[in-house]
């Protein structure tokens, strides 16, 4: 379909309102996997939803993920793109996953201001999901603790 620049402009404005226009969803997004909120809700768990969906916080320790050690890799539980390879994991003491750097590409960042201190969230580079936050106080080599909610992966053993 040809685009206009008038309609490309004021789609990008727009934003939300772009699909109207002509632009597909991934378009506004600027994530290759794409779906409705209703849509998201049928693929995910509630407690998957509220964290990948709407930057929730699963609560410490509840993750079963925190106790997996076997070699494998962590993946997103929205679109399964492999996000951690188990050899970057470690126990932080938080009560979270924790690496310390993620796949090539896997991941993305944007800054959270909704608390008192700023934060760096973490998101999933194909889906957008929201996995939790980096921080400056890990281990080296890269110094970074990718606190992960557990319920936003899935485990795949090697």
């Amino acid at each position: 379909m040809q685009l206009s620049r008038r309609s490309v402009l004021t789609s990008l404005i727009l934003g939300a309102a772009a699909v109207p226009f002509g632009l597909p969803a991934h378009a506004k997004t600027g994530f290759a996997v794409t779906h409705t909120d209703a849509e998201w809700r049928a693929l995910l768990t509630p407690a998957q939803y509220q964290v990948l969906r709407q930057e929730g916080t699963e609560r410490a320790f509840s993750s079963p993920l925190l106790k997996e050690h076997r070699k494998g890799t962590f993946a997103c539980a929205g679109c399964a793109l492999p996000l951690y390879d188990s050899a970057t994991k470690y126990d932080s003491g938080t009560g979270w996953p924790s690496f310390w750097q993620p796949l090539k590409n896997a991941v993305g960042t944007k800054t959270d201001a909704t608390l008192s201190d700023t934060r760096t969230e973490v998101h999933c580079s194909r889906c957008g999901g929201h996995l939790g936050h980096v921080f400056n106080d890990g281990p080296q080599p890269t110094g970074l603790r990718y606190c992960m909610d557990g319920v936003a992966m899935t485990f795949h053993p090697a």
